[in-house]
């Protein structure tokens, strides 16, 4: 994919993280943004060293990291509704839609929330 935006789920950072090469092509020159709901999930992780916080790090300065604000929180709320979503999984999701950017995930849960431009991890050029 060549220019605009795109919004990541937590599992397709932690792929990018992982040295998925395919997936690291695809978002070449792309405006990257992440929720902050990804971002916590991310340093939260059990597993975390050192030098795998430096590696964050240096992600999180290289990403857009969308905070909650009131848009968010009513999406969230309606979406929660509607879906019955784990809410970390309603947030990102309505933080993608209150931007209107297409939103990659792995996580086929995601597919019934009709209105969310979807691009699915497994569908990316293997």
């Amino acid at each position: 994919m060549n220019g605009g935006e795109i919004f990541l789920d937590t599992n397709i950072c932690i792929y990018l993280l992982n040295g998925d090469q395919i997936l690291s092509d695809f978002l070449q020159d792309q405006k990257v943004y992440i929720s902050i709901i990804t971002e916590i999930e991310l340093y939260s992780f059990h597993g975390n060293t050192d030098g795998s916080i430096a590696v964050l790090d240096a992600f999180a300065d290289s990403v857009a990291i969308v905070d909650i604000n009131k848009e968010i929180k009513a999406l969230t709320i309606a979406l929660r509704k509607k879906y019955k979503l784990k809410i970390p999984d309603t947030i990102i999701a309505a933080s993608a839609l209150s931007l209107s950017m297409p939103f990659i995930t792995a996580d086929k849960g995601f597919q019934r929330i009709d209105s969310l431009d979807l691009i699915l991890h497994e569908n990316i050029s293997r």
